[in-house]
């Protein structure tokens, strides 16, 4: 697979767990409730919590003794969640309803780099290389700053129907993704397995 190839994979892998289509619902209600969404510093805060687990995750898992195979196996499961949830229309992995600190952590953490994103960073580091990982959270995070900054507009354009259809439509992208991020890691595991 050819890096550009890989890299529209990871940003579309990104894109469909942060779900930041499907969280417009939500960001709307916390701009009414708020009056003002602060663009900047929700992706800073974001950008800063997903680069750390790009560079730290590999370390951390190390020091609890997981290799990075188990780790994206587990990764890949709850992706699969992720996009059952986005399908159904049900929710398992509950929000932080709390909206009282100025919108940095309901929407930097958990709603943009929460549990599933910084997951999915770090079983993406099993099958692509970090400076592919780091441009698709880059490329991700430019797409959070420009929907943040257009929620006032898309509040009045877009319906619920339409945003209902595009969460379905990437859900199923995740199941596929979730689904050969799985069977790559366990083909890997099982031969480490048999090796030693």
């Amino acid at each position: 697979m050819s890096f550009i190839n890989s890299l529209i994979t990871v940003s579309l892998t990104l894109f469909a767990v942060i779900d930041i289509i499907g969280s417009i619902p939500v960001l709307i209600d916390i701009k009414k409730k708020q009056g003002h969404i602060q663009s900047e510093k929700v992706v800073i805060y974001a950008m800063l919590l997903m680069i750390i687990f790009l560079i730290l995750g590999d370390s951390l898992l190390k020091l609890i003794g997981i290799d990075v195979e188990s780790f994206a196996i587990a990764g890949a499961i709850i992706i699969f969640i992720i996009g059952l949830e986005m399908i159904l229309g049900i929710e398992i992995m509950k929000p932080d309803k709390d909206l009282e600190s100025a919108a940095i952590v309901p929407i930097a953490f958990p709603l943009i780099a929460g549990a599933g994103t910084i997951t999915t960073i770090i079983s993406l580091k099993a099958s692509y290389s970090n400076l592919q990982i780091f441009l698709g959270i880059m490329i991700n995070l430019i797409i959070v700053y420009v929907i943040l900054k257009l929620i006032p507009v898309i509040e009045g354009k877009i319906g619920k129907a339409s945003i209902s259809v595009l969460r379905r439509i990437f859900g199923v992208l995740l199941i596929a993704i979730s689904v050969k991020i799985f069977t790559t890691n366990i083909t890997v595991l099982f031969k480490n397995n048999i090796n030693f």
